[in-house]
């Protein structure tokens, strides 16, 4: 059986969110996609390292973690998409979902946390210690998380962009906080977002390493062989 695309409609903290399933064949893990700063499910960058996930045999869930009345709010305030409390319950009730029986339910479960994204998915993490077994966070805030960074028991992966100046200080103190659990690791000439050539695909390919040996499969296959 090949790749297969599910649009799932996922019940969470009183509302149901919409989500883009890609389960690949004889998927190792499902990494579920906790946007920020504004972003959703149909981010370029997310959708572009999710691919690359899923060509290393990894399932990959993005969900907009905002409905569309709170999208259009946060559209004209921005207040949202810094709670992470709120980014967090969510995140928690779809790792709930995938548990009590919902695609990938079977799957080790890893979060990739994109800018204040990060931030909610280290809290989830915290809060699910036993579901969720890995963390990446892309340009993330993890100082955000506050006091759940000393909670979190899944294996952490920090990649920041070298000339992020504003926010490199930001993952060394969450780093120092985490503990051996974390790794800082810095992409030599990118930006925040991280649109300089080659930086996104590097980002792409340290997420899925990452990913591939802490979901309990062993250390990702190659593109082209996986599946």
């Amino acid at each position: 059986m090949g790749t297969r695309t599910t649009e799932t409609t996922i019940p969470t903290g009183g509302v149901e969110l919409t989500g883009d399933l890609v389960v690949p064949a004889d998927p190792s893990g499902i990494v579920l996609f906790a946007h920020g700063s504004g972003s959703s499910r149909h981010s370029p960058r997310n959708r572009a390292v999710a691919g690359t996930l899923n060509r290393y045999a990894l399932a990959t869930l993005l969900v907009d973690l905002l409905t569309r009345g709170e999208e259009e709010l946060d559209d004209r305030t921005g207040e949202l998409r810094f709670d992470i409390g709120l980014l967090t319950g969510r995140l928690v009730g779809i790792v709930d979902w995938l548990r009590g029986g919902g695609a990938g339910a079977a799957l080790p479960i890893g979060l990739f946390g994109a800018s204040t994204g990060a931030a909610a998915a280290l809290s989830a993490a915290a809060a699910r210690p036993a579901e969720v077994r890995a963390v990446v966070s892309r340009g993330g805030r993890p100082d955000l998380a506050g006091p759940d960074l000393s909670r979190v028991r899944a294996a952490t992966l920090l990649l920041v962009g070298g000339l992020d100046e504003q926010v490199i200080p930001l993952n060394e103190q969450a780093l120092a906080r985490m503990g051996p659990v974390a790794q800082l690791r810095i992409v030599p000439g990118a930006t925040h977002l991280f649109e300089e050539p080659g930086t996104l695909e590097q980002v792409a390919r340290d997420a899925a390493g990452w990913f591939g040996t802490h979901l309990g499969a062993g250390p990702a296959d190659p593109p082209g062989r996986a599946g």
